[in-house]
């Protein structure tokens, strides 16, 4: 990795007193900042002082997409949940860009443990610690899917009605953007998904990127999550959205890897993806019947996401992370979607 400087990205001299204002604590005026090294999009970083651990995010740098990287969006949202029975972590501060340049939030850092591509040692190493850290993750899908967003006060997050139909837009305008060759298979993902949306039988709020390394589980306790992480693409729309990706990203014994999210569900004693399906479907109490396109548009997002991934940290603006070659990854993730649509 390429060195980088945590306290430059984090405008360290400027930001500690604004923290010990935010906290009432004097402690803050004298932290530090480290890099958490893996995250793909926006910037996170732990902040250190004698009064105990924050979390600051931030965009990257360079060139910023439309629309993306939203910091006070982030921040929003998760202030509106902070009293349902979705976990999340308390906001300490919200900046527009007046102190370091850029928007950012600081948040509380949540205890627990964030699973990537293992379990940690002595914890969910059971076929029943393991479905039931699985389940929970279902079931919080279903209890954000169920919050009354404008009893919570985010009634105009979004606009639920003909959400796919933008979000397919959406996206492929990003790819648009981002891709730095022609890929057909996606070329043509993008017109058939467009071509065929389907009705939208309800509209809640929608994380965006629900996978359990977005999650804090309880170091305690596998069937409890204390937190839910990463809000970026969080907005109200289409919940089958947030089910299709993150069946795409529940890997099962045999399947192909994603080399960005590794995951631990292809490991003995994890559900398989109808258990995680029906599970949500009993949670959230609705019926599942066709996820196709859905699955189809999963695989599309998410290989937009790569791609964005790619320019991204070849332009040094992921703080000298490297992700490797992803066009393998982002051409079988347009061939498996235009397979998922050969059965819709």
């Amino acid at each position: 990795m390429s060195s980088i400087d945590p306290a430059a990205l984090t405008g360290l001299d400027r930001l500690a007193p604004a923290l010990a204002e935010a906290t009432e604590d004097d402690r803050w005026r004298s932290c530090t900042a480290e890099l958490i090294i893996g995250g793909k999009s926006n910037l996170t970083f732990t902040l250190r002082s004698d009064a105990g651990e924050l979390v600051l995010r931030r965009p990257p740098t360079g060139h910023l997409l439309p629309s993306a990287h939203d910091m006070a969006r982030e921040a929003r949202v998760q202030r509106g949940l902070a009293e349902t029975d979705v976990p999340v972590p308390r906001i300490v501060l919200v900046d527009e860009g007046d102190l370091i340049g850029v928007q950012f939030y600081v948040m509380e850092k949540v205890p627990g443990h964030v699973v990537r591509d293992r379990t940690p040692d002595g914890w969910a190493e059971t076929p029943e610690e393991r479905r039931a850290m699985s389940f929970a993750l279902a079931d919080t899908l279903a209890a954000l899917h169920a919050v009354d967003y404008d009893a919570v006060g985010l009634g105009d997050y979004g606009r639920p009605e003909g959400f796919m139909a933008r979000q397919v837009r959406r996206w492929s305008g990003q790819w648009d953007k981002s891709h730095t060759h022609e890929v057909p298979e996606m070329e043509e993902l993008a017109r058939r998904l467009a071509a065929d949306v389907p009705q939208q039988q309800r509209a809640t709020i929608v994380h965006g990127d629900f996978r359990t390394d977005n999650v804090v589980y309880d170091a305690g306790d596998p069937a409890r999550i204390n937190a839910v992480l990463d809000w970026e693409l969080s907005t109200l729309g289409d919940p089958m959205s947030d089910v299709a990706l993150l069946m795409l990203y529940w890997r099962e014994a045999g399947d192909d890897g994603l080399s960005l999210v590794p995951g631990v569900s292809h490991l003995p004693g994890f559900p398989t993806r109808a258990e995680m399906l029906d599970r949500y479907a009993t949670a959230a109490g609705v019926d599942l019947a066709d996820l196709t396109w859905y699955q189809a548009f999963a695989h599309f997002k998410f290989a937009v996401i790569v791609q964005g991934v790619a320019a991204r940290s070849k332009a040094g603006a992921m703080g000298g992370q490297d992700f490797g070659d992803l066009d393998d990854l982002v051409l079988r993730l347009g061939a498996e979607g235009l397979d998922h649509l050969k059965e819709h």
